[in-house]
């Protein structure tokens, strides 16, 4: 097998390629592609169909059968289009079209990104009057937001950042009932258990947002106790003492 790296003696073929438009009632998608294509991902293709055309011909073999182009193909036919450009690949043997499958998708993973040549398009591409919307290149809107107005590295330090912890040799303060205010917040020691706890941290007010940490039933010693100075004691309740039929009726 020649290296990757092996130098070629000859530069590589060009071959013929022309751009058809087929129905895509007449493609078959491949029935063991491994890339999978979420829902949002479609919607983001969706989008980008929507804002710059069908920029990008589906890869297919002798047998109409997708070799790359899956999520277009799914994202067309979400648009109600019956026809998409196509590109036949006729040079390909049978093991070189399942590789390329593979190294398609795999290939545009490898690339990076230089951040800084990214932050300053996007910054310019938000001062124009847009008429689509920027996260149609693919970024959500909290990446835009780090990199267009800089993440967390150009930030001033926060003193209160270089705060190293609390000290593992002092002794325990707070106790099962303890109610600690904590400027305009409310910190309560207590079991999430029982409906007294609620009433009295939120003392007559609702809830406008619950983070929700369920334990795991899984014992903290020896297991998720990490190999550091600090040693996390083991949890009051569900630390790997229950049944699952036990642990189930306490997470309902």
């Amino acid at each position: 097998m020649r290296s990757a790296n092996a130098p070629r003696n000859h530069p590589p073929e060009l071959h013929d390629l022309e751009i058809e438009p087929r129905p895509i009632a007449s493609l078959k998608l491949r029935r063991n592609n491994p890339r999978t294509h979420s829902e949002k991902q479609i919607r983001q293709i969706t989008a980008s169909i929507e804002t710059f055309g069908f920029t990008n011909p589906v890869l297919i073999d002798a047998s109409q059968t997708v070799i790359a182009g899956h999520g277009r193909v799914r994202a067309a036919k979400q648009l109600g289009m019956t026809t998409v450009p196509t590109v036949q690949l006729e040079h390909l043997s049978k093991a070189q079209v399942r590789a390329y499958v593979i190294a398609d998708n795999k290939l545009a993973e490898c690339a990076g990104w230089d951040r800084d040549l990214l932050a300053i398009e996007l910054q310019e591409l938000a001062e124009i009057d847009l008429d689509f919307a920027l996260e149609v290149t693919g970024f959500e809107t909290a990446e835009l937001d780090l990199l267009i107005g800089g993440g967390p590295h150009d930030a001033e330090t926060d003193p209160a950042d270089a705060w190293e912890g609390p000290d593992p040799d002092a002794p325990t303060v707070s106790r099962p009932g303890d109610l600690w205010q904590v400027g305009p917040h409310r910190l309560l020691c207590g079991d999430a258990l029982d409906r007294a706890s609620y009433d009295r941290l939120l003392s007559g007010q609702k809830a406008q947002l619950v983070f929700v940490d369920p334990p795991y039933n899984v014992r903290i010693e020896g297991f998720v106790s990490g190999l550091g100075r600090t040693r996390h004691g083991e949890f009051a309740m569900a630390s790997g003492e229950m049944s699952a039929a036990e642990f189930t009726a306490f997470l309902e």
